[in-house]
């Protein structure tokens, strides 16, 4: 029975990290493109065209950090006239209103306690400037977070891409709080993989980008065509990012245009962002995944980016969450005494520590390569550098219970409290 037993652990570990390695082992190419694509000097389009934005930011309470985005918005090296910013005040019960508009942003406040979210707001703001704004006619939006600050060329380097054609445009998102512990870098470290490991080599590929919760750009021609912002799963980027490419849209992505997000510090807040972010990636794949899977095979013009989207929203939790679960019943059962052998409990033991050490190392190497070819951008001391690259790992591990819950809890959107107050001097 217990030959049996480890047998079976160790065959379905086994099954498991090459079910990873066969899903996800395109990404590893990702890698060598990304390195020859930060080699490549891309040619500057001459006398570009200014186009004219609105951007908007839907803000929650966020009197303390908005202003700082305000400010890096008005000081951005672009023609002042083509740039208006639009704040909505959702359900806020502090100064957000009075903070952005003292800045010189264009304000509306909205309640709504049963249309809670992101999305909503975006469609409020999106109906404001439709009815009273219209004959600004705006070229894009951008869509923002309120604790988010611009480089200075931000707009400028966005709007080279923008005159490439592509009409979704997302960009290099870094951090003002890398430095403040293990939690926040292994966000931002993440942030900066996705960034240059996955959508940088996807532009290389002429495959379509995705959009990550704030820092984009948003032809007004698709919110047009969509009626406004529409999507109101609990991750409605990736929702966003999955209709857009389903229909056949082709996401860029801008690596000059930098801006800083902040990032949660307590393990509490990370808990419920990313429970958030889990059960909305599984809500897009119920909705979308017939149609992504349909397009694998039967697409014209943007299969790979299909398969690259179904990738991205569901198998890695869903194998995550069944081996974690396999894996805990069966050694909860050993340890119970269901299953009884001599040695199977350190034949088990052993089984799960080396798929850990598997795991760790796979993580590990794709944040080492992260942290070393981001080096100069990422604003910490050398030895933190190192040390969240140690942790990285331990943080992305902490994915799997989250996964796990997601499947079988009610999640709804909680907002989450912004107090790192830094101006665009501070954070570089």
């Amino acid at each position: 029975m217990d030959s049996t037993l480890l047998t079976f652990m160790n065959d379905f570990n086994s099954l498991m990290f090459l079910l990873f390695a066969l899903m996800y082992s395109y990404q590893f190419v990702y890698m060598f493109i990304t390195f020859k694509a930060k080699q490549k000097k891309y040619t500057e389009i001459q006398n570009a065209h200014h186009h004219k934005f609105a951007v908007i930011i839907p803000a929650r309470n966020e009197e303390l950090v908005i202003g700082q985005l305000i400010k890096s918005i008005k000081n951005q090296n672009y023609p002042k006239e083509m740039i208006d910013i639009f704040v909505v005040a959702d359900n806020c019960s502090d100064n957000t209103a009075k903070v952005a508009e003292k800045a010189g942003a264009i304000v509306r406040e909205r309640f709504n306690k049963i249309q809670i979210g992101k999305g909503y707001a975006l469609d409020y703001m999106l109906r404001i400037i439709g009815s009273d704004y219209s004959s600004n006619k705006y070229d894009g939006y951008f869509v923002f977070d309120a604790d988010n600050l611009l480089d200075e060329n931000y707009i400028t380097e966005m709007n080279k891409t923008f005159n490439k054609g592509y009409r979704v445009i997302t960009s290099y998102r870094n951090s003002k709080n890398y430095d403040q512990n293990w939690i926040s870098a292994g966000y931002a470290l993440w942030f900066l993989h996705e960034a240059e490991y996955l959508n940088l080599p996807r532009m290389a590929l002429n495959s379509s980008c995705a959009v990550s919760g704030t820092g984009f750009l948003v032809h007004a021609d698709v919110f047009r065509d969509n009626g406004g912002w529409i999507h109101h799963l609990l991750t409605e980027d990736i929702e966003f990012s999955v209709s857009q490419i389903i229909k056949g849209e082709k996401i860029g992505y801008c690596r000059n245009a930098v801006f800083y997000d902040e990032q949660p510090v307590t393990f509490a807040q990370s808990w419920n962002q990313r429970l958030r972010w889990a059960k909305g990636f599984y809500q897009v794949f119920s909705k979308y995944g017939k149609d992504l899977i349909e397009n694998i095979f039967r697409g014209k013009g943007n299969r790979f980016s299909c398969f690259d989207m179904t990738m991205m929203i569901m198998p890695a939790m869903l194998v995550s969450s069944i081996s974690i679960m396999v894996n805990g019943l069966l050694y909860l059962g050993i340890f119970m005494g269901i299953f009884e052998g001599k040695g199977i409990m350190q034949g088990a033991t052993t089984a799960i520590i080396e798929s850990f050490v598997w795991y760790y190392g796979i993580l590990f190497v794709l944040g080492l390569m992260t942290t070393l070819s981001e080096w100069r951008k990422i604003h910490c001391s050398a030895w933190k550098k190192i040390a969240f690259t140690i942790t990285f790992p331990i943080f992305m591990f902490t994915y799997i219970p989250i996964s796990v819950v997601a499947l079988f809890k009610h999640v709804e959107w909680k907002p989450i409290a912004h107090t790192v107050v830094k101006s665009l001097d501070d954070v570089r």
